[in-house]
């Protein structure tokens, strides 16, 4: 080898190996690491909200029944806490895998417009606030299945 490519080598370093960006990005991952601990206080905070909110619907006259709206607003807790966890796997996963998958950064969106669409008062809303919120949530589907599809084929062993 003639060391013209030893030459050419160099300026194709990394920006990882840089000693400003390595510690950047471990200061990054630190922020994430406490958004983590953070996250799962929020979750926490949401089971208690959704027993505080179950008990205070079961706990008035009529004793123990629930009314249509009483159900909705447990409902909307219930998938409060459900989205701050999948917010919170979406953090696990940018710590193990140092990046975020789509599927699950759409399937966490997904909850949010379907937690939207359970907590709606449709008697107060306009039809077009419904249409772009079910194109909403079509869209999200759509492309939620797209990324598991597509990630099915590209774990498929081929068929040579």
């Amino acid at each position: 080898m003639n060391g013209q490519e030893t030459d050419t080598a160099a300026p194709q370093q990394h920006f990882s190996d840089e000693p400003l960006i390595r510690r950047l990005r471990g200061s990054i991952r630190h922020a994430a690491r406490v958004l983590a601990v953070l996250m799962v206080l929020v979750i926490w905070w949401g089971v208690a909200d959704v027993v505080y909110v179950l008990y205070s619907r079961v706990s008035v006259h009529p004793y123990y029944l629930l009314e249509i709206s009483d159900i909705l607003a447990t409902f909307g807790a219930f998938m409060a806490v459900l989205i701050a966890i999948e917010v919170f796997i979406n953090i696990v996963s940018y710590l193990q895998e140092d990046g975020l998958h789509l599927d699950i950064v759409l399937a966490t969106a997904y909850m949010a417009v379907l937690r939207k669409i359970v907590i709606l008062d449709y008697k107060e809303i306009s039809p077009d606030y419904v249409y772009a919120t079910a194109a909403l949530a079509l869209a999200l589907s759509v492309g939620y299945w797209l990324t598991k599809s597509l990630h099915r084929t590209q774990t498929r062993p081929t068929d040579h």
